[in-house]
């Protein structure tokens, strides 16, 4: 029995799911819809959400739901650094109904808070 091998290029599932999430942003939909889940990531490129986590896993290593976080994160980054708006107010703008859940986030995957952040340049 032969190992599965997916049938698009190995940076294909990377690439797709960039496209979606900056599409996502860029439409605002994170405004009205929130966060995109793993099962909207998986709809919008055609799989179910743990399918498509598990063909990012195996191409970079982290899964669907680390993608989704890290992109959120590096926007983050971006507006504390280059916005004087409140944490809550960049929470609120990266689709977070509740500025404690982005704090919470930042600081899991960072290992700082979001306000230290800003205070590190």
């Amino acid at each position: 029995i032969g190992s599965f091998i997916p049938s698009q290029p190995k940076q294909g599932h990377v690439v797709q799911f960039e496209k979606f999430i900056e599409n996502y942003f860029n439409t605002d939909k994170h405004l009205d819809q929130g966060l995109p889940t793993v099962d909207q990531c998986g709809a919008a490129l055609n799989r179910s959400g743990h399918y498509l986590s598990d063909l990012l896993k195996i191409e970079t290593g982290k899964g669907l739901l680390e993608h989704i976080h890290s992109f959120v994160i590096d926007k983050a980054k971006t507006k504390l650094l280059n916005s004087g708006k409140t944490v809550s107010e960049i929470a609120y703008e990266l689709g977070f109904t509740y500025p404690q859940n982005f704090s919470r986030l930042f600081k899991s995957k960072t290992g700082i808070a979001s306000g230290e952040y800003r205070s590190l340049t």
